[in-house]
């Protein structure tokens, strides 16, 4: 059911590609679906399997990084979401690109 829009770009994603965006188990996804479920909605189909929009993947993106990345909890990240102005997503957007340019130098450097 990976629905795509006429630029390509796909309007729903699996618990799997979530997972895999992030660099996450599948359960950690399920757990925080479970935990966040006044923040998250994601559309089921008949046999139960969860579909979440672009929006959803934000949503997750935004609790990896309060709970992975600035060590909150997961009641203290569930407030700051609720409550508090959004991340900034540019920042958010910076430090995956400072993470991959990282990891290609440090790849490029073990290459030498």
């Amino acid at each position: 059911m990976a629905k795509t829009q006429n630029k390509g770009e796909k309007l729903y994603f699996t618990v799997g590609e979530i997972a895999s965006m992030l660099g996450v188990n599948e359960s950690l996804i399920r757990f925080w679906n479970k935990e966040f479920d006044q923040i998250l909605n994601p559309h089921r189909n008949k046999r139960g399997v969860r579909y979440f929009s672009q929006t959803d993947v934000e949503t997750y993106k935004r609790i990896y990084h309060l709970v992975k990345e600035k060590g909150y909890t997961l009641p203290g990240a569930l407030e700051s979401l609720k409550s508090g102005p959004p991340v900034d997503d540019e920042k958010i957007e910076v430090i995956q690109t400072l993470k991959t340019i990282k990891q290609f130098l440090i790849e490029l450097k073990d290459e030498i």
